[in-house]
């Protein structure tokens, strides 16, 4: 394994770091948040069109870049830096390599070069609080977590004509309430023929409810879908074999853990930073509150732990191209424990500006906190990831 990164990889950081740099300072991230599309559509085409950022990573023949997972995360780790909000995680990282594994060619030619471009957004909908189970990142997702039979969740029925119609309801769906498309997980075929099929949803849709809820991190928006008898379109063949459709999100989850984890060291080593500038400022007792040993210990620590997460990141992201590993969820999971102690250090360190709302601290904090409520958390990423290794002789690792 070679670890250093190509001139392009390079340039892609760098120019993408310039770009956010001036397009979204504190006071832009803000105004983005509360907008009721969540975030700022102007900077949005802008990625797309200048970068080519949402079809980074899907193939030259639907309109993409052709670049692997390693470009995407590096490029998630200059927008986790500063927050930005958009619908990358959601269009490129959820739902298009979904649509790229499952949907049939005219899917696939229909749908993909418009999420390339930027002009199409997408979300994928998963019912309840069991996004982080559907895409394998915490436990088996071959269980009944799309509902079926009195179990909620969203129902799918065929008619006789062979359309397809939702009923039911998803919430904490990224981007869900501005997505021009969504992907919604389904339960289909009652108690005697149980399976989970995945659809697409056009926005517009008759039947389809869409409100954007509070969430705890505002820079990733949330929705509450409700799907009455709604209109859907089964991805991929009618014939599509479920066992297919749960190995394709637990290898999209592996994916999405390793950009999630790269964004998350972004996240982390800016806030690092602005600790590290602060203390060199902020005066004590006559002298910069930086130059105390205990100060200096604790960010030493934090440094080295923010160091061990990029490398455990990168490498997540070499590995979903390059071999069988499946180590995104590790990698996430000490991601998310370094810029949750780097935030919550931020904001110790910082003093009383740190805790007030007018301070971005805060934002970082919360990123990771709300990341561990949706992908997490740490604590079950890593015992899943054991058991899957057969750590402690096979068996089943208590949570």
């Amino acid at each position: 394994m070679d670890a250093r990164f190509t001139a392009e990889q390079d340039e892609i950081r760098r120019t993408l770091r310039e770009l956010l740099h001036k397009r979204c300072g504190a006071e832009e991230l803000r105004a983005a948040v509360d907008t009721p599309a969540g975030h700022d559509p102007a900077l949005w085409t802008t990625l797309a069109e200048q970068l080519g950022l949402p079809g980074l990573a899907l193939p030259e023949a639907y309109g993409g870049v052709g670049c692997s997972v390693t470009e995407l995360a590096l490029a998630c780790e200059e927008t986790g830096r500063v927050l930005a909000p958009s619908p990358l995680l959601a269009t490129t990282v959820l739902a298009a390599p979904l649509l790229l594994a499952l949907g049939t060619e005219e899917q696939r030619s229909n749908l993909l070069p418009r999420l390339a471009s930027g002009a199409l957004t997408a979300a994928l909908a998963v019912p309840g609080t069991c996004l982080a189970t559907a895409l394998g990142l915490t436990g088996d997702n071959h269980g009944d977590w799309a509902g079926g039979g009195r179990a909620g969740g969203v129902q799918a029925k065929r008619s006789e004509d062979g359309a397809w119609r939702l009923y039911g309801q998803v919430d904490q769906v990224l981007d869900g309430h501005s997505a021009g498309l969504l992907v919604v997980a389904a339960h289909s075929g009652g108690f005697s023929r149980s399976r989970t099929l995945l659809f697409l949803v056009r926005a517009g849709a008759d039947g389809l409810v869409r409100m954007r809820q509070t969430s705890l991190d505002a820079t990733r928006p949330q929705a509450r879908l409700q799907l009455r008898d709604v209109d859907a379109e089964l991805l991929g063949h009618q014939d599509a074999d479920v066992l297919s459709v749960l190995s394709v999100l637990a290898r999209v989850g592996d994916t999405a853990a390793a950009v999630l984890a790269a964004e998350a060291v972004g996240g982390a080593d800016r806030v690092l930073e602005r600790t590290v500038e602060y203390v060199k400022q902020r005066e004590q007792f006559g002298r910069a509150i930086g130059s105390f040993q205990a100060v200096k210990h604790r960010l030493a620590d934090l440094y080295v732990q923010v160091q061990a997460a990029r490398s455990a990141a990168y490498y997540a992201a070499w590995a979903t191209a390059a071999s069988d590993e499946r180590v995104g969820p590790l990698a996430l999971a000490q991601a998310l424990e370094a810029l949750r102690a780097t935030a919550s250090e931020g904001v110790q360190l910082h003093g009383g500006i740190g805790f007030t709302w007018e301070h971005e601290a805060h934002l970082y904090f919360k990123r990771a906190a709300g990341d561990e409520l949706l992908f997490g958390p740490v604590h079950r990423l890593r015992a899943y990831a054991a058991e899957e290794a057969r750590l402690f002789g096979g068996g089943e690792v208590a949570v």
